[in-house]
């Protein structure tokens, strides 16, 4: 993926990995996006921008995969083959993914977790498409913008830190917005 970033098809590359990933294909566009972002640090932004419409639009054919194997074929194989799989356990898990939808699809394109899983799982879930967009718009636009941002201000000295440490960071950067959300929320009461 890495010697995309030094031809010319690097953008479209970048597009086509960041589509992939989330929706199917299991390796990250981070890395393509900050070898790009490090090569031409005032392009940083616009890199972010492909890997964001991208990975959205990727999210909606992941969606478009988990609602149509769901329906045509695989719920009856695990509602049949499955143990533990039926339509109560189902109809159980699909109300909560619902009422949790958006801060996960949220937080799965913001951190370290699969993303894809959770396209996927919103499709088979029928969650609506525009929380689906909504979600991934903020969780994506975060994650690739703030790669953006890092590149830009720092330069090439911070791909290191990135590489090594961007899963991490990510990861306690949404623990601790959703427990900042939810400290406001039961002060509130």
């Amino acid at each position: 993926m890495l010697g995309w970033a030094d031809t010319p098809y690097g953008t479209p590359a970048l597009f086509v990995l960041s589509f992939a990933e989330s929706s199917f294909f299991p390796v990250p566009p981070d890395v393509l996006q900050i070898a790009l972002s490090v090569a031409r640090p005032r392009r940083s932004f616009f890199y972010a921008a492909v890997s964001t419409v991208a990975s959205v639009t990727g999210g909606v054919f992941g969606w478009v995969i988990g609602y149509a194997l769901w329906t045509a074929a695989v719920q009856d194989f695990f509602f049949q083959y499955v143990p533990g799989v039926n339509a109560d356990s189902f109809a159980a898990v699909r109300e909560l993914y619902h009422g949790n939808a958006f801060l996960a699809i949220t937080g799965a394109g913001f951190t370290p977790i699969p993303y894809k899983v959770f396209t996927i799982a919103a499709g088979v879930f029928e969650v609506s498409l525009p929380v689906l967009i909504a979600a991934s718009i903020l969780g994506r636009s975060g994650r690739f913008f703030f790669v953006a941002l890092s590149v830009y201000l720092f330069g090439p000295r911070v791909k290191g830190l990135l590489e090594r440490y961007f899963n991490l960071a990510t990861l306690l950067f949404f623990i601790l917005l959703v427990g900042g959300f939810l400290v406001v929320k039961y002060a509130m009461r």
